[in-house]
């Protein structure tokens, strides 16, 4: 009987230390709390798929040795700075304040360009602790930025927070990880923008839409002569090559086909309709059928005219629905 309850006891004792063991093992991770308001976001760089934002970053946390005046990491940067920190550690708790300004790197879709709507990304992690030492919480408590300064030309339609494990599929070199894998919490700022477009779309495009009108003045100037039809043909083509060339100068390169490359093509197609329409009412003319030139002429004006705003209409219409 004594042997049983030895043995009885040798079981539950060894229950209970695997249990604390197995307790201990599973730590909770230290929680920092982080909230950020921006001053401004400018220089917004198309072609090199950047641009600057100074902000204002709080943090609230227990562990000194946390010390993210050190240990912050800002992923989507490509520099960052710290121009002013101040540290209040008198309650128990940790709490910094710091003025950064960054040039962020990030990817733009331009499919729509002007019309695109754009999401900037900034994320903030600490470089020592893993998601097993820190988790961070979202500070959502009242404004985030500032309307008035914040951004000149564009229009902020969203403004979100959240936080997220990060998974890094590598051990940094630690040799001490059983596999590479890495996982450390992520404080995410997503801000959706869209641009004030009405006065852009004009600037950018009326080159383009006056290369048009003038090959298409080339119906109203009489079939037999050739030397002014084709010279106001040819100018306009080069116009609106150009102005292509201008645009594209500002936009990173794209392997897809975009709002300007569409408006562009199809401007570019119906020069030569404009084109090869005053070859066929030449042919006319020289077989003596100048009236049937005339009425050929009036006609295929009013087609090229009529499809030419219609396909604009849609391919624009589309870009600002998306």
């Amino acid at each position: 009987m004594k042997r049983n309850i030895f043995i009885l006891i040798v079981c539950c004792s060894f229950l209970f230390l695997s249990n604390t063991k197995s307790f201990a093992g599973n730590t909770i991770p230290d929680t920092v709390k982080a909230g950020i308001y921006i001053t401004s976001i400018h220089d917004i760089d198309f072609k090199q798929n950047q641009y600057d934002i100074n902000l204002w970053l709080w943090l609230t946390y227990k562990r000194k040795e946390f010390d993210f005046l050190q240990n912050l990491e800002i992923p989507e940067a490509k520099s960052f700075t710290k121009s002013f920190s101040t540290i209040d550690s008198s309650n128990g708790k940790v709490y910094l304040l710091m003025k950064l300004q960054c040039l962020m790197k990030d990817n733009w879709k331009i499919n729509n360009f002007p019309f695109d709507r754009q999401k900037l990304r900034l994320s903030i992690e600490n470089s020592q602790f893993d998601s097993k030492e820190l988790v961070f919480v979202a500070d959502t408590l009242g404004n985030h930025y500032d309307p008035r300064f914040v951004l000149k030309g564009w229009n902020i339609d969203s403004f979100k927070m959240t936080t997220e494990i990060k998974v890094y599929e590598t051990n940094f070199g630690d040799t001490s990880l059983k596999k590479p894998h890495s996982e450390y919490s992520n404080f995410k700022v997503r801000i959706g923008i869209g641009r004030d477009v009405s006065e852009l779309f004009w600037k950018m495009f009326i080159g383009m839409y006056v290369a048009f009108l003038i090959a298409y003045i080339c119906f109203y100037i009489h079939a037999d002569s050739i030397d002014s039809r084709f010279g106001l043909s040819v100018g306009a083509l080069f116009a609106a090559v150009g102005n292509k060339y201008i645009i594209d100068s500002s936009l990173p390169d794209s392997t897809s086909l975009t709002l300007v490359d569409t408006l562009h093509g199809i401007t570019l197609f119906f020069i030569f309709a404009v084109v090869a329409c005053s070859a066929i009412a030449l042919q006319m003319v020289k077989k003596d059928k100048i009236k049937k030139a005339n009425k050929f002429d009036f006609i295929i004006a009013q087609i090229l005219l009529v499809t030419y705003i219609a396909f604009n209409y849609y391919y624009i219409h589309t870009a600002m629905k998306g």
